[in-house]
């Protein structure tokens, strides 16, 4: 038997490391002479506090939702591929390609070509990483890390000199076709005569990250694959004397890992952007990591996660708008406390816990 049950896992430990991780964001607030509980207040209200709010926060959760399953299905097994940056950033230029190749007639036929798109070039990116990693002995953080650097130099190369629009400066492809513009939450709430404002970019994509996430929780948890995952992950050499083939996992988990993290930019580049640019991503890939780790490599706790990530990207917009004495770097460090907590010492709260339960546990049987 576990020493902790299943809800302290996913619920409790979690939920203790994020009161942390805001306590002691709540002391830095306070040594740079701010008051900490009025902070709070502000990246709550702007993050969560109107209908507006709620639209920039799940677009945030939509990219980290994407890049959190992509991280969460290689950690099945037990792979840690850190590449969700470069294979977001290559499944923009896929999701580009597609949507600048054809005059689409209407969305309904572009967001299938550019969910593909995007999807296929992703994959194909991390399919170097895990070929490597599966017949070279290669090791898939050092490998996936290197690809982000290429692939973002890749990119660059492309904006400037070769799919950029003619006679612009700006390192940017043309504005895809009016067919292939995904309908934004004005748009699918105008479907229903609900009024919602135009500003918010979330859209479409987020019901596709909902989907993604239901996938995924299929996947792991109810196909022979997703069984053969979970097996070599907990144990490869009882894997392969089960006839598992560590070849066939390791490129089938990081193919779809890697189609997660370039489904991303149907939110980014074809959602909001409705075209490339340099840096679509913005370090999405890197906070997915975070969002596995804190998401337990569930989908629903990545979801949940997600969710949380974007409230502080979006909370923190605000609190660096209305406190001035607030910077850019000072959000950034909130954000790295909870990444920290939630992540690297995530065993300061879960040992304590697990020796806890296991203590009470014994009590109950010793009573008994």
């Amino acid at each position: 038997m576990d020493r902790m049950p299943r809800w302290a896992d996913i619920v409790l430990v979690p939920l203790i490391n994020l009161v942390l991780a805001f306590f002691v964001s709540g002391l830095v607030v306070l040594s740079i002479g701010e008051n900490p509980v009025e902070a709070m207040q502000i990246m709550l209200r702007g993050s969560v506090g109107s209908a507006t709010a709620w639209g920039y926060t799940l677009f945030h959760a939509t990219n980290f939702i994407f890049t959190g399953l992509a991280v969460a299905v290689a950690f099945h097994a037990r792979m840690f591929n850190i590449g969700g940056e470069g294979q977001a950033l290559v499944g923009g230029l896929g999701a580009a390609l597609v949507a600048l190749s054809v005059p689409w007639p209407h969305w309904a036929l572009a967001l299938p070509a550019t969910i593909l798109g995007a999807a296929l070039f992703g994959a194909a990116w991390a399919a170097i990483p895990a070929w490597l990693q599966a017949r070279r002995g290669s090791h898939i953080v050092i490998t996936t890390i290197m690809f982000n650097f290429i692939a973002a130099a890749l990119l660059v190369y492309l904006l400037v000199n070769v799919i950029k629009v003619p006679g612009s400066m700006a390192p940017e492809t043309a504005r895809f076709p009016e067919g292939a513009h995904l309908p934004s939450a004005h748009d699918m709430l105008g479907w229903f005569g609900i009024p919602y404002s135009k500003s918010p970019p979330v859209n479409i994509s987020f019901l596709l990250a909902i989907l993604a996430s239901v996938g995924v929780w299929a996947l792991i948890w109810r196909t022979r694959l997703g069984f053969a995952i979970r097996a070599f992950g907990h144990s490869e050499p009882a894997a392969v004397y089960a006839g598992i083939s560590p070849t066939r996992i390791i490129m089938a988990a990081m193919l779809i890992s890697g189609g997660l993290a370039g489904l991303m930019a149907v939110n980014t580049v074809v959602g909001e952007g409705e075209r490339l640019v340099i840096d679509h991503v913005q370090g999405a890939g890197f906070v997915g990591i975070a969002v596995a780790l804190m998401g337990r490599s569930h989908p629903f706790g990545v979801f949940l996660a997600a969710v949380l990530f974007g409230m502080l990207y979006q909370g923190g917009v605000e609190l660096q708008f209305e406190m001035p004495a607030v910077s850019r770097e000072m959000i950034l460090v909130i954000q790295a406390l909870v990444i920290l907590f939630t992540g690297a010492l995530d065993n300061m709260v879960r040992i304590p816990m697990e020796n806890l339960f296991l203590g009470l546990r014994r009590r109950r049987k010793g009573k008994a």
